[in-house]
């Protein structure tokens, strides 16, 4: 069992312009303390085919973590267009949100996400220059893809201060309003 569940995620500003931040409030809980913080980023895959793409678009660590059930939102500037092929700006691609703690990663979930015209005479004829002003991002919540990581959130407590080889994570599709194992 996990010491931390997340329980919700909802993504305030949705769909948004390209070029505004991007907003996540995050739920969950918390049923043991931590001595450390938890890590959470935000990761935007610039391409399904070369990760040198992605863009780390926030890491930020909350704590103190002590038993209870806790919420924060999470902005981040929206990812920089000079860093993407012209050619996998429009269409779907991947946020990723994680959380760590003592630099290991417990959960991963994944959100398609769509950027296409806001207008529909540049949908039907795109112009040969992406205008990124004119782009439009939807983060399609209602599927999230969720991948849980066991680990030692007390590594104080073994004897060496190494833990046993992990099973395999446990990769689940949860729905948008149930994070919890």
């Amino acid at each position: 069992m996990s010491a931390v569940n997340v329980t919700n995620i909802t993504v305030l500003n949705n769909p948004s312009s390209f070029l505004s931040p991007l907003k996540f409030e995050i739920t969950y809980d918390c049923v043991n303390a931590l001595k450390e913080d938890l890590e959470w980023k935000l990761i935007y895959v610039g391409s399904a085919e070369d990760d040198t793409y992605d863009q780390l678009l926030e890491s930020v660590f909350v704590g103190p973590v002590n038993v209870g059930g806790f919420r924060f939102v999470l902005q981040a500037d929206p990812p920089d267009p000079a860093k993407i092929r012209a050619e996998d700006i429009l269409g779907v691609t991947v946020l990723l949100l994680t959380c760590s703690y003592v630099g290991q990663e417990f959960v991963r979930i994944g959100y398609y996400v769509n950027n296409d015209y806001n207008d529909e005479n540049l949908r039907q004829q795109p112009p040969q220059t992406v205008k990124i002003d004119m782009l439009q991002r939807n983060i399609l919540t209602d599927k999230p893809r969720v991948t849980k990581f066991p680990i030692n959130f007390h590594p104080e407590n073994s004897e060496t201060g190494e833990q046993a080889a992990a099973p395999p994570p446990d990769d689940n599709t949860a729905e948008a309003d149930g994070y919890e194992e």
